[in-house]
């Protein structure tokens, strides 16, 4: 059978979504090419905000990655934007000379965004919010720059400030109207959004109008209409966005706002389609994500042969978390007229609720605060549902909270839970029930429910829970760092970020712990403030495990052992006269040489330890944290007839500039000369082995009770680019681990191949290493810190007689 030669011009969410539905009617009817402007596979442009606030990364948002598309059999053409349409010859032309044939053709070329026309906009540091390219120049500018303002209080606006405030830099937003995203929000949650908002930290200027943008070549601030001022060193435009209907109008299609479509996303040309923010329908373009996917069902349904209603328009609704507050509104809110509200406004706890009537009909809703009724009340504004038997103020109510009866209970087979990629209740239990999916990431790659903004996730985990009864497992969904608390690793960091949170007591008032704090959670909070912020962090030594308190490992007997720092296992005549001396003096009964190569005096008296400190004169060897242990070696090319590299003068540079490193978990390295592996390097959380030209970076391994071993990271000619990848490796380690999570387990978690398209990237294994150093810098031995400190010296050490 011949294919039909399909094209699609835009490799953004809807275009591609489009192609995906084909996909799923008719795998073999098309040969497929996409061209895309930018240099990414498709991505999910919605969480773009999440990738500035420095919750996740470009790599993290991919929705389709490189293989998709190479197993699809799709031509994939990126950074190459398609600049001529011939619908009489049926080609299509690139600015890269390219011409392709098509049968059928889609346009998904998006939206642009809205630059104001004002003096000075093309100014550098005056950026939009749109794309990955925006995205970087914003976290480039955070590096040297600490003012910003955000031109637009709408949601995008609000995203791009909560990712700046992030980012360390003092936000203003500038907003024409009274209240923020007036556009989803009425009068009185658009002011408690602000109040929220200015909590965070952000500064407002409301129903302000700017007149220019000041400054020489780099913008330096902002002039307003009535005269008044602002200083800015970087300045993101979010003022809304328009179909890119460009390459349409030159081609000569019918337009509008936009590309002028019918209810099959036809456009006036033969096999010419438009789908997704440049099509208009019944002059309408839409932009959000829910009624591009639809249109998406129908083009694609249409485009194979199938049976279709064709596209009618969609009711829209916005739920998601504007910066951490729930935030949900759909069709029309704003009462008047014909159309009268019902509404439920706590003060006390930031709760606002709204419902517009017309006659026994919803019409329109606001949440702000909570928005669990969201999913059910957008059902019931959809079906234009008659409540003339209700008891009104039951609408704004959870069904079955008082008898404490999950929500999605009481919800029909039909009731979409997920809106932007249009997935129900139903069809989420018959994945669990048919495809064995049990957690809401696996319900994401059966449905795509929650795949787009996620704001659904939890009514996700709810419908999960409800169907798999006592067989749900809550920890697999998420698992929370503490019996005090709901909250997992990746949120409570998250909290400490976004509220600049600096001490345990304040983490725990601020998110509400349900204790004082045990001793799972605290020493991980200690951590986890140490981590988001080194040089300004003051360590709470209360908070840690007896043996990071004491700086020595506690033994049965209430004695204590002491493992003077050795770098890379090797010593020499003055320090081994020193232990040797310190052993005699004070009456240590063993002296034994560990797996680490390194000699450990047991049985110290918790009194004599400063003594001893002091008399060996060598730093602390960090045996007892969870911390950088030893650097294993071999004798290397120095001695050894084998060697192939100078195994000894890595380690010990690898042990100098880790020093005192505080990890997850202990973390040891091993270096070995050659394949031989005399140190054991394969078996240690970073293993190097030598060979001809280079080394071989092996992670992960465990010679512990789960014995596993390590995997190969890079090859690497010089010691220099493995001090590189060491530095890069450990920090993203750092920065992603559950506390007490080994390299070996976390390896697992996250896979090898993420790790090392992290680290492939040039650009952010720079930025690792910059943290890395950052952390470095505040190192300070606890041994010689304690000798010098003669208050810590007295309430660790000496023992108190009554």
């Amino acid at each position: 059978m011949n294919k039909k030669k399909l094209v699609l011009i835009g490799n953004g969410m809807a275009g591609v979504r489009a192609i995906e539905e084909i996909l799923k009617i008719s795998q073999d009817s098309f040969d497929i090419t996409i061209f895309g402007t930018e240099p990414h596979p498709n991505y999910n442009r919605i969480l773009l905000s999440k990738v500035l606030q420095g919750d996740t990364e470009v790599k993290d948002i991919t929705l389709n990655d490189w293989a998709w598309y190479e197993e699809n059999n799709i031509t994939l053409y990126t950074g190459e934007t398609v600049t001529k349409i011939d619908s009489e010859m049926k080609v299509i032309y690139s600015d890269k000379e390219r011409v392709v044939p098509y049968d059928e053709l889609i346009i998904a070329t998006g939206s642009v965004p809205f630059i104001l026309p004002l003096p000075g906009a093309d100014k550098e540091g005056v950026t939009a919010f749109r794309d990955i390219k925006d995205t970087d120049i914003m976290l480039e500018a955070s590096e040297k720059y600490k003012k910003a303002a955000v031109i637009g209080g709408g949601l995008l606006g609000l995203e791009a400030a909560r990712g700046l405030l992030n980012l360390g830099m003092d936000v203003t937003v500038i907003h024409i109207a009274p209240t923020l995203m007036e556009r989803q929000l009425d009068h009185t949650a658009g002011k408690m959004l602000q109040q929220e908002l200015e909590k965070q930290g952000m500064n407002f200027l409301l129903e302000a109008s700017t007149a220019e943008i000041y400054g020489d070549e780099r913008v330096e601030g902002l002039r307003f209409k009535d005269g008044s001022e602002l200083e800015a060193d970087l300045v993101v435009m979010a003022v809304g966005i328009k179909p890119n209907i460009a390459l349409g109008g030159e081609s000569g299609l019918e337009t509008n706002r936009g590309i002028v479509v019918n209810d099959f996303l036809q456009t006036n040309l033969p096999n010419v389609y438009a789908v997704g923010e440049c099509a208009e329908h019944n002059g309408i373009p839409y932009g959000l994500v829910a009624p591009l996917y639809e249109q998406g069902k129908v083009l694609a349904k249409h485009i194979c042969g199938e049976q279709t209603d064709g596209y009618k328009g969609s009711v829209l609704s916005t739920q998601l978390k504007v910066s951490g507050v729930e935030v949900f509104s759909a069709g029309d809110f704003m009462e008047g007229d014909d159309k009268k509200s019902l509404k439920v406004f706590d003060e006390q706890d930031g709760i606002y609720k709204k419902i517009v009537l017309r006659g026994n009909k919803i019409v329109g809703a606001v949440l702000f605060g909570d928005s669990k009724e969201g999913s059910r009340l957008f059902s019931m504004i959809k079906k234009g549902a008659d409540i003339s038997d209700t008891e009104k103020i039951s609408i704004l109510q959870p069904i079955g909270e008082e008898a404490g009866e999950s929500l999605v209970a009481s919800m029909p087979d039909d009731e979409i839970i997920c809106g932007c990629n249009g997935v129900s209740k139903g069809a989420i239990v018959q994945a669990i029930q048919e495809k064995g999916c049990t957690t809401v990431d696996a319900i994401k790659g059966c449905t795509s429910a929650s795949r787009s903004c996620g704001g659904c996730k939890p009514l996700v985990a709810d419908v999960l829970q409800y169907t798999l009864g006592s067989d749900f497992d809550a920890a697999a969904q998420k698992e929370a760092i503490c019996g005090c608390t709901t909250l997992s690793r990746d949120e409570v960091v998250e909290e400490i970020k976004a509220k600049g949170l600096t001490h345990i007591k304040e983490v725990m008032n601020v998110l509400e712990w349900k204790s004082e704090g045990c001793s799972k959670c605290r020493p991980a909070l200690n951590y986890y403030l140490a981590m988001v912020n080194p040089t300004g962090y003051a360590d709470e030594r209360e908070s840690r495990f007896v043996n990071e308190r004491m700086h020595a490992n506690i033994q049965k007997d209430g004695t204590y052992s002491v493992v003077p720092r050795m770098y890379g296992g090797v010593t020499n005549a003055s320090e081994l006269r020193r232990i040797a001396d310190v052993v005699e003096k004070y009456e240590i009964p063993l002296v034994k040489v560990t797996g680490g190569q390194r000699i450990d005096l047991f049985g110290v008296k918790k009194d004599d330890l400063p003594k001893v400190w002091q008399d060996l004169d060598m730093n602390s060897g960090y045996a007892y944290g969870k911390s950088l242990r030893t650097v294993k070696t071999c004798v290397g090319e120095t001695f050894c007839r084998f060697g192939t590299q100078d195994s000894m003068g890595l380690g010990i540079r690898l042990e100098k500039k880790f020093e005192g490193l505080q990890t997850p978990h202990k973390v040891k390295m091993a270096v070995s000369a050659c394949p031989r592996s005399c140190a054991e390097s394969g078996f240690k959380d970073i293993g190097f082995i030598g060979i001809d030209g280079g080394w071989e970076i092996y992670v992960g391994g465990n010679g512990g009770t789960h014995v596993r071993g390590g995997d190969l990271l890079y090859k690497v000619k010089t010691d220099d680019e493995a001090m590189e990848i060491t530095g890069a490796y450990l920090q993203y380690y750092r920065e992603t681990a559950n506390y007490l999570e080994r390299t070996s387990a976390w390896i697992e978690r996250v896979g090898l191949d993420h790790v090392q398209s992290v680290l492939d990237d040039k650009k952010k294994r720079a930025e690792l290493n910059a943290r890395m150093d950052e952390t470095l810098s505040v190192y300070k031995d606890p041994w010689k810190e304690i000798i010098e400190d003669q208050k810590t010296k007295k309430e660790l050490f000496e023992t108190v007689s009554l």
